[in-house]
């Protein structure tokens, strides 16, 4: 069995050149396909400050609404954000928020016909929402914690299907 940790194994990495200079990777050549990618995550917090959120009561209003659109917006923006990212032409984001008896979870699935991937857009959507979240909140409870961001699918591109699901089941069968 490989170690995933053992950098022997790992891919060079597409955004170092050569010389080991960062750089942005020309996707020209690259086929345009439908791609999607799904990322969770969570934002730990009294059950109290759950509650209100779910029942609409925090003094700055609509938590959920507000949150849905940060990480609808910070999809679109993620080129801005992180530095090597593309620009993308996003065709759907969706920002799903589950209140829970002391957490909210996140889940944000971005879709695109494109080159590139919508792995970081659906990973930025998910960290803006709970950011807003905690921002919205931190009046009530700032002992809140936003924990577990990850990608949890993607699809589309020369890599193909790949799930954590699939690759934790994977890992249990070669045990």
């Amino acid at each position: 069995m490989t170690d995933p940790h053992d950098e022997s194994t790992l891919p060079r990495p597409t955004h170092l050149d050569a010389e080991g200079r960062a750089r942005m990777v020309d996707i020209g050549g690259k086929e345009i396909t439908r791609r999607e990618a799904v990322a969770t995550g969570r934002i730990v917090m009294r059950p109290e400050t759950a509650r209100a959120i779910g029942e609409g009561s925090v003094a700055k209003g609509d938590v959920l609404a507000v949150a849905r659109v940060a990480g609808i917006q910070a999809a679109k923006e993620t080129s801005r954000l992180i530095p090597l990212c593309h620009p993308l032409s996003l065709d759907a984001v969706e920002v799903e928020l589950t209140v829970g008896e002391g957490a909210v979870d996140a889940r944000v699935a971005a879709r695109t016909s494109g080159r590139t991937g919508v792995e970081m857009e659906a990973l930025a959507a998910t960290s803006a929402a709970l950011l807003t979240i905690y921002d919205m909140c931190k009046g009530i409870d700032r002992a809140m914690i936003i924990e577990s961001i990850r990608l949890e699918s993607k699809s589309g591109g020369r890599s193909g299907e790949w799930s954590r699901a699939s690759e934790a089941s994977d890992s249990d069968t070669s045990k």
